[in-house]
């Protein structure tokens, strides 16, 4: 290094992560430079993410946030480190800054190479209201300092959050943590935004679970005093008191001294950077939360507010002003980590919406696995999703949601992702295994086989949104769980065969249609599928992730009826025991406790059944298992046999039931009907408007009760099924003849009684919409929507000359053994 280069003078503005990073590694590569360090703050290289638990409390010591204090950083590193010192602007033909300082002092400064690390600012939209006593944003320890010293100088009971990121979770959790009552509001649908909602939706499980009020879509309007207290009015005219508002929404890259020293902002307005993170003068570079860079993925500019890679830019940077243009930046694929309540949510990379929003092509895995090996004590569950390119299995992005191990493996994710590595690759990775730390199969490794076995066509993805949104009249959708996890519930329209019955039971299944499998979380499924395009059906497809995944993504969130107490009494649930009516007993003579931890689904409910068959009537047994979905399925299992449920909580990702057994005659009074009782099959033989209705109400009740239901058209029955608008089909003499004779579609239809030549069907019409009462075209198409099946008389059709094309889409033809086989299976039988 040449003399001159070496006293070069070095000046950076901003000292927390980026800016003190970049000084410290200017130091170590050369001992003559001159380094100037600029902060305008009180404070430098300060733990920012520790912020949210010294509010909590979890970190006592204020100290403690403090990396470095500027005295022992300017002695150590010998640097010029002058806080307080607010750069206010930029000349990069003279190279030169101008500083204000806290008491109001101006000077100007020179520089040979400048270095900008100005982070970035919370947003704080304009709205009414904005100002009042009581509103803060945190970003910085000054903003630590004033909520702090709000909630001890005032009786602060409920806090709202408006903003539901990563800082606004872990806030969520900390104010929590002080005893306050939690409302979050968010304007998506969901919280943690570089998630896919399904993933989100575990995140939303947890926030209910422990007592926080979720207002999703929703928008503040205006902030208002109401009496001590706030009042967030929202945008949808509901309103929610507080008396204590962090806004969480968001940040913006700090660009206005680089946009008025006239250095080039990007296409996202951040601080535009080269490969060598060199802004568009040559003398001065660029770090941090500022600036935009290529994503690796994408290749578009993208704003990354992220402490890990501002310090890895830091040190890059430093190298490059000091020792010349060198060392390319790689850019970062947004690996993040956090802490929300009992659950750890992480990602890496981009998830499904991004990518399609993108227009990139993608598939996606979803896994539930267990954090080691089972059987193992302490396992814990996780859910993971990996996303990557249909074509050579390129790892897009990863997203776990769990309890332990998530840290481990989201950076084997991380890694992979950023060498380019495809899911085939991924199995390749070596981790180190004992039962307490892992299993022989990696939850990483496996989510790149079931990735690998999707991307090469072995199996046919279902995905959950497309099973919500399908008609399921056009496919046949089988539970191949056992019949007791089907009995604690399935989804609607299923019908159960077991996975170890599947090849003794193949001629029950359609062939005139596709088959979608489910099972608890996809494994038996994928199993299914492969025994059945053995068989040769081709249109076998199995639910990606379960019906673990679909039941979370599907759930509806339930917003508090009363904001002012919904928090309360959801924490309160969570915290305290199910309680019911009847008299709990003088005394229980006997409590076991049975750890069912690690076990997959059906797993804790065949050990629970089990262990329930040994005990004495009256006697309790405490459950603990680690699948999350165990205290619902725990509590149905106990309707269906008449034991009681006596309370469920949540320790840690531990799920602890309390159930008390049941004498013979409380559980024979409680057994269901079986599988088959609750399946009905209708026939409608005749086409009156009020038949018609009565048919559909009914089948739509059946349907709504689960089960399969079916509706097998007859002779004039088969009129309730025209088109309104029929395509010109060629029909012989008495075919004409039938169709001049017969209603020509469902709008048509006569009354059986009270017809008086038309007149009765157009009163009843107009009576059933004054007061509200779904038409029979309606009734219709909801008992199609709730998967109820329509099967057309194909000797009937022949008899009256209709044709395939004059009825709905949704129809299926068959004849009598198509109508005695559903009848063999039902419990009801109706002719109408």
């Amino acid at each position: 290094m040449h003399e001159a280069e070496s006293k070069k003078k070095y000046l950076i503005i901003g000292g927390v992560a980026g800016g003190a990073t970049a000084a410290a590694r200017i130091r170590r590569l050369s001992e003559q430079a001159e380094i100037i360090l600029l902060e305008r703050g009180e404070h430098i290289s300060y733990a920012n993410c520790g912020l949210p638990y010294y509010i909590g409390g979890v970190i006592q010591q204020r100290d403690r946030l403090f990396v470095q204090t500027p005295a022992a950083f300017a002695r150590r590193f010998n640097i010029d480190v002058r806080t307080q010192s607010e750069a206010t602007s930029i000349d990069p033909e003279r190279q030169e800054v101008s500083i204000r300082t806290a008491d109001g002092r101006s000077y100007t400064e020179h520089y040979d190479e400048l270095l900008l690390s100005p982070g970035a600012a919370p947003l704080r939209p304009p709205l009414p209201g904005m100002d009042l006593e009581g509103i803060f944003t945190l970003r910085n320890v000054a903003d630590t300092d004033r909520i702090k010293a709000y909630l001890e100088g005032h009786k602060a009971k409920r806090a709202v959050i408006v903003g539901g990121g990563f800082i606004g979770l872990e806030m969520a959790e900390n104010l929590h943590q002080l005893g306050l009552e939690v409302s979050l509001v968010e304007m998506a649908p969901q919280v943690m935004a570089p998630m896919d909602y399904s993933m989100a939706a575990f995140v939303h499980e947890e926030l209910q679970s422990k007592g926080v009020a979720l207002y999703l879509e929703e928008a503040v309007a205006a902030f208002e005093r109401s009496g001590e207290a706030l009042q967030l009015r929202f945008q949808s005219g509901a309103t929610l008191v507080a008396d204590l508002v962090l806004l969480s929404i968001g940040v913006r890259p700090e660009t206005k001294l680089a946009q008025e020293a006239g250095l080039k902002l990007g296409e996202t307005k951040g601080i535009w950077v080269n490969e060598y993170l060199q802004t568009s003068e040559a003398h001065i570079w660029a770090v941090g939360d500022a600036i935009e860079y290529p994503h690796p993925v994408t290749g578009q500019p993208w704003l990354n507010y992220l402490a890990g890679p501002a310090n890895r830019q830091a040190r890059i940077v430093a190298d490059n002003m000091v020792l010349g243009s060198q060392q390319r930046y790689e850019g970062s694929v947004g690996t993040a980590i956090a802490k929300v309540f009992d659950l750890t949510v992480a990602t890496t990379g981009l998830p499904a919406k991004r990518l399609k929003q993108f227009g990139i092509p993608y598939l996606s895995a979803t896994i539930h696995a267990a954090s080691h090996a089972g059987y193992y004590p302490g396992a814990r569950q996780m859910a993971i999703k990996v996303t990557f390119a249909p074509s050579d299995g390129r790892i897009y992005g990863a997203q776990i949601v769990g309890y332990d191990g998530v840290d481990t493996r989201i950076d084997q994710y991380a890694l992979a992702l950023k060498r380019g590595m495809t899911v085939a690759e991924l199995t390749e990775l070596e981790q180190a295994y004992a039962p307490p730390f892992s299993s022989a199969k990696d939850p990483v490794s496996i989510s790149a086989y079931v990735a690998e076995n999707i991307r090469s066509g072995r199996m046919q993805p279902l995905y959950w949104r497309e099973l919500r949104e399908a008609d399921l009249s056009k496919v046949a959708l089988i539970d191949v769980r056992t019949p007791e996890e089907y009995a604690l519930g399935t989804i609607p329209g299923a019908i159960n065969v077991p996975l170890d019955e599947l090849r003794e039971r193949l001629a029950e299944l359609p062939r005139d249609r596709a088959i979608w499998l489910f099972c608890g979380v996809g494994l038996r499924g994928y199993l299914a599928s492969n025994i059945l395009r053995g068989q040769g059906l081709s249109e076998v497809r199995n639910l990606v992730g379960g019906i673990k995944t679909y039941r979370v993504a599907t759930a509806v969130i339930q917003r508090p009826s009363d904001p002012h107490v919904g928090a309360a009494s959801a924490k309160a649930a969570a915290e305290q025991p199910a309680t019911e009516t009847q008299p709990e007993p003088a005394a229980v003579p006997e409590l076991r406790v049975l750890d069912a931890c690690g076990l997959q689904c059906p797993g804790p409910i065949l050990q629970l059944r089990r262990a329930m068959d040994e005990l004495p009537v009256g006697a309790r047994l405490e459950v603990r298992a680690t699948d999350v979905g165990f205290p619902r399925d725990a509590e149905a299992w106990c309707r269906s046999t008449g034991h009681r449920f006596v309370g469920s909580r949540s320790e840690g990702g531990v799920y602890i039931v309390q159930l008390e057994k049941a004498s013979v005659c409380a559980q024979e009074a409680s057994r269901p009907a079986s599988a088959g009782q609750r399946n009905k099959t209708f026939i409608l033989f005749d086409d009156d408007l009020d038949k018609a209705l009565a048919t559909f109400i009914l089948a739509n009740g059946a349907a709504a009760t689960g089960g399969r239901v079916s509706i097998f058209f007859t002779f004039w029955g088969l009129n309730v099924l025209k088109r309104e608008h029929k395509p010109r089909v060629a029909k012989d003499f008495f075919g004409r003849m039938f169709g001049w004779m017969l209603p020509s579609d469902s709008t048509k239809l006569p009354m059986s009684k009270m017809n008086f030549l038309g007149l009765g069907p157009r009163m009843m019409r107009y009576l059933m919409k004054q007061k509200g009462v779904d038409s029979v075209e309606t009734l219709r198409q909801q008992a199609l929507a709730n998967g109820v099946e329509f099967i057309a008389c194909q000797m009937s059709m022949d008899v009256m000359g209709i044709r395939r094309e004059e009825l709905l889409d949704e129809v299926t033809v068959g004849g009598v053994a198509s109508y005695m086989e559903r009848a063999e299976q039902a419990g009801v039988n109706l002719f109408i």
